[in-house]
């Protein structure tokens, strides 16, 4: 059986209606299930509605052992963000106000590829969350 579609990222938060709530509000994240657990806890399903994508919240039950990521996230391997595409890195900024908490940019990569422009923020766990503007495929990268 071969690969159907890369389809989720679990997250495990301190309080996972704020978090549902942040991705809902500002990438277009919709409630498309939530799983009952037998110790009384519960998985939300969030899905991005323009495609087959969900964030999977789960409720935290220790906290964490290392310092929250900053900048653009942890420079050992881990997961280092979260990232999303927008048509205008300053309009979503604009959108999100208060909410987006900065933790590196709004920095523009013109040198690399034209027109990039990234800022990371951080989710209401501390996750890194990046936003860019446009970032466009290589038409002949180098091989392996």
């Amino acid at each position: 059986m071969g690969l159907q579609i890369f389809s989720q990222v679990a997250l495990t938060c301190k309080d996972p209606i704020a978090t549902e709530k942040f991705y809902s509000k500002y990438f277009g994240f919709k409630r498309a299930r939530v799983a009952k657990l037998p110790d009384g806890n519960q998985i939300v399903f969030i899905k991005m509605e323009d495609c087959a994508f969900y964030l999977e919240i789960f409720k935290a039950t220790e906290e964490s052992p290392i310092a929250p990521p900053t900048n653009d996230g942890y420079n050992f391997p881990s997961v280092r963000q979260l990232a999303f595409k927008v048509d205008s890195v300053d309009a979503k900024l604009a959108e999100m106000g208060d909410d987006a908490k900065i933790t590196l940019g709004p920095l523009n990569f013109d040198d690399f590829i034209p027109g990039w422009r990234t800022v990371w923020l951080a989710d209401p766990d501390g996750n890194i969350v990046e936003i860019s503007q446009g970032f466009v495929d290589e038409e002949n990268p180098p091989a392996l």
